[in-house]
């Protein structure tokens, strides 16, 4: 049975941390982390049942601190990293480690959540990617298809490339790039691009944009004015190398061809608050989930700067080419841009959404109130695009 109607589910801590599963691409599986100041925190596994529209849950303890940020292996469906808030010394600090999920995590609970809710098993610690020098870390990002061996923390004004043993008990940096410039210069985002042989990353300071080859730990290029307030996150177009997504605090979306960065190709102004979360699809670019602070989530078909503008499969190239190539084309326009659906589920600052990796149609967004919504594109846009 598929209907469209969203599915709720109500966490009892405020939470603002949620990753799809990736190396889960069976079952429809989220992960969300809680930030409570009195109680130990908490990493929800949210597993979907797609036939009878209900949510499963089970619940671990992270009793390291507050979750501002978690990211799954896309290698091992166990293993997960988070970034947390700890005090010490009566300061706050951000650290950042991996962990491993008890193996036996999923028995018992689904019988009688009861006894799960009031004996939750802990995160098995694997080891910390804290290197105090370099800073408080914002986030961890994994490399994308990669082997789960490989990660990138941003701490402060560094970018640290990790490399995790064998059983990711251990983790070294192997190399670093660090942000220069006037002031207190600080990452607040990133994302690891899935073309070039992942040898790339994207980061966001203050206003800027800026792109880096990890081979080097060398600049490539610089968005500097990108938004006109804070930029809170960055995505990349699975299926066009040089597209860049990114959102702030000025309340737009932009995208981005970065070889030439003078100009965004498109920008979306729908929200009328901070924008916390962009993502593109994972099969289908041309779908666009942003959420903010306006207690919204929004949509969008950005079918004119995607992979099929012409309601066909096209080259980056062919489209750089100018629109001389699309004369045979019977003068044929890009098809139009639109905003598909605005969810209204939420009554609280929407900080994040993400696709699913087992089903391309499904998504989840996440409130700071601790509400997650579970929503499908509307069908009629489904088998549009399908057929």
């Amino acid at each position: 049975m598929e209907d469209d109607a969203p599915v709720i589910y109500g966490l009892e801590f405020q939470a603002r941390a949620l990753t799809a599963q990736t190396a889960e691409t069976d079952s429809i599986r989220f992960l969300v982390g809680t930030q409570s100041l009195k109680f130990d925190n908490q990493i929800h596994i949210i597993d979907f049942d797609d036939e009878n529209n209900i949510i499963n849950k089970n619940v671990l303890l992270h009793q390291a601190g507050e979750i501002w940020h978690i990211g799954a292996s896309p290698a091992d469906k166990a293993v997960l990293t988070t970034c947390y808030n700890k005090t010490s010394d009566s300061r706050v600090v951000s650290c950042a480690a991996v962990w491993r999920m008890p193996s036996d995590w999923e028995t018992g609970s689904h019988d009688s959540p009861d006894d799960s809710a009031h004996n939750p098993q802990t995160l098995e610690l694997l080891c910390h990617l804290d290197d105090s020098p370099h800073g408080n870390a914002a986030c961890v990002l994994w490399e994308p298809m990669g082997d789960g061996k490989r990660v990138i923390s941003l701490a402060d004004n560094h970018a640290l490339l990790w490399d995790l043993h064998e059983s990711s008990t251990q983790a070294k940096v192997s190399s670093t790039a660090t942000l220069e410039g006037k002031g207190q210069l600080k990452f607040t985002s990133g994302k690891w691009s899935p073309h070039h042989n992942c040898s790339q990353l994207a980061t966001a300071n203050d206003t800027a944009i800026r792109g880096w080859d990890l081979r080097t730990m060398s600049q490539i290029y610089c968005i500097e004015n990108a938004h006109g307030q804070l930029v809170r996150d960055l995505d990349f177009n699975p299926n066009r190398q040089y597209y860049l997504s990114s959102c702030g605090d000025d309340c737009k979306v932009k995208f981005w061809d970065v070889r030439n960065v003078q100009e965004p190709v498109k920008t979306l102004e729908e929200h009328s608050h901070w924008v916390w979360s962009v993502r593109y699809n994972h099969s289908h670019d041309q779908l666009v989930l942003t959420a903010s602070s306006d207690s919204r989530l929004i949509l969008s078909n950005m079918v004119s700067i995607s992979s099929e503008p012409f309601g066909h499969l096209v080259d980056d190239e062919e489209l750089s080419e100018g629109e001389e190539n699309h004369q045979e084309d019977k003068g044929k326009e890009p098809l139009k841009d639109s905003v598909v659906s605005t969810y209204e589920e939420h009554e609280d600052s929407v900080y994040a959404a993400e696709w699913s990796s087992a089903d391309p149609w499904l998504f989840a967004s996440l409130s700071y109130d601790g509400r997650l919504v579970i929503n499908r594109v509307p069908r009629a846009l489904k088998y549009r695009i399908l057929l």
